[in-house]
């Protein structure tokens, strides 16, 4: 297969897009891959995840809907274009001010906005537990908005269970 952007040399790369739910494919050959791959190489040619992390917000903008760049955070300064082009946020001031920018960048590589973290598998079985009762806590706040009493004691007594556990 030739490669599609010279239609000279044999095609070695082969990148598939998805974006929108729609499916693109491109076949390049090394030369004009190195020319096309400023998103994800730096100058000396090693991969550059600042720069492949960078490129995640622009994917999920069309060049013309790109947040305006007048937008600072007012602690360190930094632009959405800023943040686009070095990969990484400024400070924690950051997520409150690009909140909307990077919630769905977020959704889209991890498949949620909210880190939970792991649970070690030694030692972890208190965090498990603390974990549950905080569940079922809220699923108790969600009870009793329900006016759901019965199940919302029913949840009580196996939080006054799990919490016998852990001392």
């Amino acid at each position: 297969m030739l490669c599609e952007e010279c239609q000279e040399r044999l095609a070695m790369v082969h990148l598939t897009q998805v974006f929108n739910g729609e499916k693109t494919e491109s076949h390049l050959c090394e030369q004009c891959a190195c020319n096309k791959s400023n998103l994800l190489f730096n100058a000396d040619n090693q991969f550059s995840l600042p720069n492949f992390l960078g490129g995640m917000f622009s994917s999920i903008y069309k060049q013309e809907e790109m947040p305006e760049a007048k937008v600072q955070c007012p602690q360190c300064g930094m632009t959405i274009m800023d943040i686009k082009r070095v990969g990484k946020l400024g400070c924690n001031e950051c997520y409150r001010v690009y909140h909307q920018e990077m919630d769905a960048s977020l959704r889209r590589i991890h498949g949620n906005s909210k880190h939970s973290g792991k649970i070690p598998t030694r030692g972890g079985y208190k965090i498990y537990i603390k974990k549950q009762i905080e569940v079922l806590r809220n699923q108790i706040q969600a009870a009793i908005k329900e006016e759901k009493y019965e199940q919302a004691a029913q949840m009580r007594d196996q939080v006054i269970e799990l919490e016998k556990k852990i001392s």
